[in-house]
């Protein structure tokens, strides 16, 4: 995937992460039309700005996207990351990727109580490419975010002009 020349290493990223911290809601939505560009960019954000961010997948749990190594010990089921989430006390960006309907009735109920933002410090969970069902389930508790607005203008050239 290529942003221009014109876009440092990591830009996008940083762009995406500066909207999901400024979101009102401790959920968010965010759609994309290329999961695994997305995580890479994400990832790039993460080690430039030094922001603890992590990745749940279905298949491998949950791990820092900033230290691909790290990975947190018991999180490979979705209820106990979204305990960790909700009982950790640190600020953190949490992106899910690979959610499935149908959630149990404590996933549903830890999403929703996740979506209210901690007084004390920062967290952020981020649903990425989520079914529509949930999307309408969460209703207002969640703010989305489209990833490709962070992504810049595609120029042409017209006329000798470079137009947007």
């Amino acid at each position: 995937m290529n942003f221009g020349m014109a876009c440092a290493p990591g830009s996008v990223g940083n762009e995406i992460l500066e909207k999901i911290l400024a979101a009102p809601s401790g959920l968010v939505i965010l759609e994309c039309r290329d999961i695994r560009a997305l995580v890479e960019q994400l990832t790039l954000g993460a080690r430039h700005s030094g922001q603890a961010v992590y990745l749940w997948q279905p298949d491998t749990g949950l791990g820092s996207l900033r230290e691909a190594h790290l990975r947190v010990p018991d999180c490979q089921r979705l209820g106990n990351a979204l305990r960790y989430m909700q009982q950790s006390m640190h600020f953190g960006v949490y992106l899910l990727v690979g959610l499935e309907l149908p959630l149990s009735a404590m996933d549903a109920t830890l999403l929703r109580q996740l979506a209210r933002p901690p007084k004390d410090y920062l967290r952020r969970i981020v649903l990425i490419d989520v079914p529509a069902a949930l999307t309408e389930h969460l209703g207002d508790l969640a703010v989305r975010i489209d990833s490709e607005d962070a992504q810049p203008p595609r120029l042409r050239l017209r006329d000798g002009r470079w137009l947007t």
